[in-house]
């Protein structure tokens, strides 16, 4: 009697889903154009996640991103290669894992204090 069609719960699963959406859409509008590696970096799942950690807060999430952004501008970490740091993996200081990330990438594990 109270049984909802398979339609009806695909259409609410997608109106609870909608402020989370919206807000995504918002933050990536209040970006800008991004192009390169930001737009790569720029993910769904990555503006999520700076919302989620400044608590939904756009202004404060797009205030972090972009000093984010800036921060892999200069430093440029997807470009580290092995042969580059070696010598302080020599100290101690970082070392290679016997695992790789989702994308086949060796993870490199750096321990400054040592």
């Amino acid at each position: 009697m109270f049984r909802i069609s398979h339609r009806q719960q695909q259409e609410q699963e997608q109106h609870e889903l909608h402020p989370e959406t919206k807000q995504i859409n918002e933050l990536r509008s209040a970006l800008g154009p991004l192009s390169g590696r930001s737009l790569k970096y720029c993910t769904d799942a990555c503006l999520k996640r700076y919302l989620e950690a400044r608590n939904w807060n756009i202004d404060k999430a797009k205030k972090m991103l972009e000093e984010t952004l800036a921060w892999r501008s200069t430093y440029k970490p997807e470009e580290i290669r092995w042969h580059e740091i070696a010598a302080e993996g020599e100290t101690g200081k970082i070392f290679r894992s016997n695992f790789h990330d989702r994308f086949g990438r060796t993870v490199l594990i750096m321990k400054p204090g040592l």
